[in-house]
């Protein structure tokens, strides 16, 4: 698979923050479990990331403006180009060792996601795509699952927790969607239920207050993968309502309907 430069700067950029997690990973179960020391460890590993990535970022390409998850936005001398970062998605994960979170990069231009990278050092699983050009994982082509029938379908979430979201919404939601399907998974990192999406692991998904750095890559690779990804209103503005629905052409329409009824 051949990768555009920008593309290679990306995955260089993930691949070291990736690696810098995996190692703190490793000492979080050597960690007391109390609410003050895996916590501000985690912290620091998540600024630690951070760092490494806007730094290698900036080292390519220094016009370009950010928008991070830690830092917020840092803008450029380049108004055309800004990367989207989220340095570590799937934070509780990671704080409670368990091995689904990732590093995920986008690359914004003129308003529009032409690349995407999210990599999950754990299981050392590198999701990248170019507009145009496909979406791929280790190299591999991904196509997202061709499954048409909801009862065959898992589909991801993920649940607001405590003081954040919209509890009652969430239930309602999730009352009307797992009578109609085969599963409902939540894994706890918005950025690889996109990825997985993609690849076909989960058939369809759906979140509710996500930011953008939560799925700007993982908007494209589902897209470059044949599938589709919408808003709640089925409008391609899902940094604007924080919602998102994602799936093949089927699957995605059937769930935004299911979703729709259940907020009437």
């Amino acid at each position: 698979m051949a990768r555009s430069a920008l593309l290679n700067v990306m995955v260089q950029a993930a691949m070291k923050a990736g690696r810098s997690l995996a190692r703190d990973f490793g000492e979080v179960e050597n960690l007391q479990v109390s609410r003050k020391g895996p916590s501000d460890f985690v912290s620091a590993a998540d600024h630690k990331a951070e760092k490494i990535v806007r730094e290698e970022l900036q080292k390519a390409r220094p016009t370009y403006g950010l928008l991070m998850e830690e830092s917020g936005e840092i803008e450029g001398e380049d108004p055309q180009h800004r990367w989207i970062v989220d340095p570590l998605d799937g934070t509780t994960n990671f704080l409670h060792s368990i091995p689904i979170f990732a590093v995920s990069i986008a690359l914004e231009r003129q308003g529009q996601i032409v690349a995407g990278v999210i990599f999950n050092p754990v299981m050392d699983e590198l999701f990248t795509a170019e507009r145009g050009r496909g979406a791929f994982m280790n190299d591999r082509r991904l196509r997202v699952a061709n499954r048409s029938s909801m009862p065959d379908c898992v589909i991801a979430t993920g649940i607001p927790f405590l003081g954040k979201g919209d509890h009652a919404r969430c239930l309602k939601e999730m009352r009307h969607v797992m009578g109609e399907v085969a599963g409902i998974r939540r894994c706890g990192a918005a950025a690889l239920d996109l990825a997985w999406t993609a690849a076909g692991r989960f058939d369809g998904y759906w979140e509710h207050g996500l930011s953008p750095w939560d799925v700007a890559a993982g908007m494209l690779m589902v897209r470059e993968a044949g599938g589709f990804v919408t808003d709640l209103a089925g409008r391609d503005r899902v940094f604007e309502s924080q919602s998102i629905i994602a799936g093949n052409e089927k699957v995605q329409a059937e769930l935004r309907r299911l979703l729709v009824t259940a907020n009437a």
